[in-house]
């Protein structure tokens, strides 16, 4: 599996995890949480190594069927990645505010001074 492939089953299992049966869950717990073997899964039920194959097999396809049905991770990375564009634009508009109002300021101060200069030499 990449990285992006376990990324996906973990948000998988975070959305729909609830869904699947206790026998389901326990085994992907295990595998994934507990990062124990097949062998040691089996052992731990009593189960053949096949056995806890195919029930890990059968929930990441029960996850991937509730996500084709529902699409909660897919709104829900799109919905993070339009947020990731707007804090990045929110942070480039505070910038530009930030060295306007500086930029004015600077020539505030550089008029105010002018103007005294001018006043002093009048005196």
């Amino acid at each position: 599996m990449k990285f992006d492939d376990i990324t996906r089953q973990s948000l998988l299992y975070d959305f729909y995890g609830e869904l699947l049966t206790e026998r389901q869950k326990e085994v992907m717990e295990l595998y994934n949480e507990e990062n124990l073997s097949l062998a040691e899964i089996a052992e731990e039920f009593g189960i053949s190594r096949q056995g806890v194959h195919d029930a890990l097999h059968k929930a990441q396809k029960a996850l991937e069927e509730y996500e084709r049905k529902l699409g909660l991770v897919e709104r829900f990375s799109a919905t993070s990645e339009a947020i990731s564009k707007i804090s990045s634009q929110i942070d480039k508009t505070i910038t530009m505010a930030a060295a306007e109002t500086s930029g004015a300021a600077s020539g505030k101060s550089k008029t105010a001074v002018a103007k005294a200069s001018r006043a002093h030499k009048e005196k």
